[in-house]
């Protein structure tokens, strides 16, 4: 069967997938509205209390049309192929024969390990062949109030973030996986900081294991202190250098599915961004810059409830809203050990072919991009946002998608050695 095949096969089976019970009625703004301060208690129903928090602050949303979003063809061939033979251990923690694609094609709201087998699902929707990230920055600072702007203290600039997955492969040989002498899911690695100065030089790297009961490896190289530095399961849920952001939260959950318990907390129509403009980002103008300047629009999607079960996490409960169409997190909810709101991430997508006209790599599928992110610490009124990639580099596309190793995203690049010879 063909990628288009196979595409309206795993269409015919998410629209048998998404049949009633369907998310519960809410007032859905009409396209056009602005939700400000004035009126967003008329549509409370269509925000998470993040995001009421962060209108309240001074950041509006735009509402625009909804626009139907699409797995891209290869992975929707290898859910075809490959969802049937999947099963869920009984105690939540693993998947058995998974190869690659969405896991679970229906998942019913009844099902004890709902909550579960929706974070597995995301898990494997955001998996690629391979990605570097390039040349992206971040600005962290006090949120500003009465139409004052951020109060800038850290800029970060950031050469590359890569990730190397070594299985559940679709596009790039070899395919499903790869050589592993390690046994890894993938490896990823952040190096090396351009900026601020006092940080230069610096990375991590870690690797994601296949074994569900085996930590990650993680480890953060200080050239300052010409020192490495190992850091828990448990520490990847804390913030670094003055940002608001951790490694757990990357992309809106970034941690080990199987070390946390899962609840489904129901289905529900929200707003959320899945279409930019443009890449690079616009930030709102004061107060709202801690939030892009892309259009929002409704979605349908599946609440989960997840508590960690590492000891001495940061957080007590992470709360996602995902998309039914894509499994995309279009905000994350969480909560200090005391059960009070703490943070929020706030993804904004973009489905296209290319991060821009005339980019060097693309597809012709639409794939999804990530303009920007923003993290904001509400009891602190504090927030870190990047822009990927930075508007400082004109014509830079910012995301190298499944291209292989043509621009450098190898096994080797994983190495702490490297991390170490990059920072010298």
């Amino acid at each position: 069967m063909g990628w288009g095949q196979a595409a309206v096969a795993v269409a015919v089976a998410f629209a048998l997938a998404t049949t009633a019970p369907g998310p519960a009625a809410a007032e859905v703004p009409p396209s056009g509205t602005v939700l400000t301060r004035a009126n967003i208690d008329q549509y409370i129903d269509v925000l998470a209390p993040s995001i009421k928090w962060l209108i309240e602050r001074g950041a509006t949303i735009k509402v625009g049309d909804y626009k139907k979003v699409s797995f891209p063809p290869p992975f929707a061939a290898a859910t075809e192929k490959y969802a049937g033979q999947v099963e869920i251990s009984p105690d939540s923690t693993h998947l058995v024969n998974h190869v690659a694609g969405l896991p679970f094609v229906l998942v019913k709201p009844d099902d004890p390990q709902a909550g579960a087998k929706h974070m597995f699902n995301f898990n494997a929707s955001i998996a690629v062949d391979d990605l570097d990230l390039r040349n992206f920055d971040c600005d962290t600072g006090a949120v500003g109030s009465n139409g004052n702007p951020m109060k800038m203290e850290r800029h970060f600039l950031i050469d590359h973030l890569r990730r190397l997955y070594f299985r559940e492969r679709t596009l790039v040989d070899p395919k499903p996986e790869m050589a592993n002498r390690d046994n890894a899911r993938y490896k990823e690695a952040l190096y090396p900081l351009i900026e601020p100065f006092d940080l230069k030089g610096t990375g991590f790297t870690f690797n994601r294991y296949i074994d569900y009961t085996r930590q990650d490896d993680t480890w953060l190289y200080l050239p300052q202190l010409r020192r490495v530095r190992r850091l828990s399961s448990a520490q990847r849920s804390d913030a670094l250098f003055g940002q608001d952001t951790d490694q757990d939260s990357y992309a809106g959950y970034a941690g080990n599915v199987g070390w946390f318990t899962w609840k489904f907390l129901g289905e529900k129509k929200m707003l959320g961004s899945f279409h930019a403009d443009k890449i690079p980002v616009s930030w709102q103008p004061p107060s709202g810059d801690f939030l892009h300047a892309s259009a929002w629009e409704p979605r349908d999607v599946w609440v989960v409830e997840g508590s960690s079960k590492v000891p001495q996490y940061a957080y007590s409960k992470r709360v996602i809203y995902l998309d039914r169409e894509s499994y995309r997190i279009l905000f994350s909810d969480i909560y200090d050990q005391a059960g009070e709101l703490w943070k929020v991430w706030v993804n904004n997508f973009m489905y296209a072919h290319r991060p821009f006209e005339g980019a060097k790599y693309g597809f012709d599928y639409d794939v999804s991009y990530n303009p920007s992110i923003s993290m904001v610490d509400m009891q602190l009124e504090h927030a870190t946002i990047c822009a990927l990639p930075s508007a400082r580099f004109p014509g830079e596309q910012g995301w190298y998608i499944n291209v292989g190793d043509k621009e450098g995203t190898s096994e080797t690049y994983f190495e702490l050695s490297a991390i170490i010879a990059a920072g010298r």
